[in-house]
């Protein structure tokens, strides 16, 4: 584990190292991880710990929208790939994976397939945390575990193909076992992240739910709207309204923020642009 300084904290952030594939099999070796869900996260994690030597099995609606996905994917009708029903009760860990409404609507055929000493894993907090709306209520015997990637499936699996990891955070609601978070931390390796940072379900919830709300999908988009609108007011053309607002944004400035932080990219723009700022 490693200690990391964010502003004045010190975090403890667990890493690759700390659960190297020889460990995540003596924690896995004798699992069945069964994916419920073959939508981005689905299809990203599962990829991926296929890839790393888990024992995956993916569970869909019949004839569902991923179910045809799933087989041009490599996923055997029969062998790993069943329906819902099936794949919760032949898997050891369940990951439930389907969006929130999914949850809520099937949570009443899972529930009794929940047997003592299982795992139910989420990659979102939701279902948990708002237990009055949704009806989700773990039995007492198993294991309630979370791994949320920071990015959405499409990038945890081209993270994972390019060698790199993607930071999750993650946190154990529920221990029956003694295991759950040796299971949780080989998960969140084996999905793809390189660095695991600790949280409760309902921190993930809350700072979820406010980040895409605000900042990453809605206040950015808003600004870029609006920029965008107010250029083309002023009788630019959409190319330009466009590259002044998105493409020097996404193509230039955010990958210099990603390699080096604000504060270098700041310093690599021109002295107009940072009295912009």
């Amino acid at each position: 584990m490693r200690q990391i300084q964010i502003g004045n904290t010190t975090e403890t952030v667990v890493e690759r190292a700390d659960y190297p594939p020889e460990r995540i099999r003596d924690i896995l070796g004798q699992e069945t991880v069964a994916v419920l869900g073959y939508g981005v996260q689905g299809r990203g994690q599962s990829l991926n710990m296929k890839d790393n030597g888990v024992k995956v099995i993916i569970g869909l609606r019949d004839k569902g929208r991923g179910w045809d996905l799933a087989q041009q994917d490599g996923w055997v009708p029969g062998q790993t790939l069943f329906s819902l029903e099936e794949a919760a009760q032949r898997g050891t860990i369940i990951q439930y994976l389907l969006s929130d409404a999914g949850q809520k609507e099937f949570w009443p055929k899972l529930k009794p397939l929940l047997t003592a000493g299982k795992a139910l894993y989420f990659s979102h907090g939701f279902s948990i945390v708002y237990k009055d709306q949704t009806g989700v209520v773990p039995p007492k015997d198993i294991d309630v575990i979370l791994v949320a990637p920071k990015g959405s499936g499409t990038t945890v699996r081209r993270l994972f193909l390019e060698g790199r990891g993607i930071n999750s955070s993650f946190a154990v609601f529920q221990d029956a076992t003694g295991r759950a978070r040796d299971r949780c931390l080989a998960l969140g390796i084996a999905i793809g992240s390189g660095y695991l940072f600790e949280t409760t379900f309902q921190k993930e919830v809350f700072s979820d739910l406010t980040g895409e709300r605000g900042v990453l999908m809605g206040a950015i988009y808003g600004l870029w709207l609006a920029q965008y609108e107010v250029l083309r007011e002023h009788g630019h053309s959409p190319s330009e309204a466009f590259n002044e607002t998105v493409e020097e944004a996404t193509q230039s400035l955010y990958p210099l923020i990603a390699e080096n932080g604000m504060d270098w990219m700041y310093a690599n723009c021109s002295t107009t642009a940072q009295r912009g700022a």
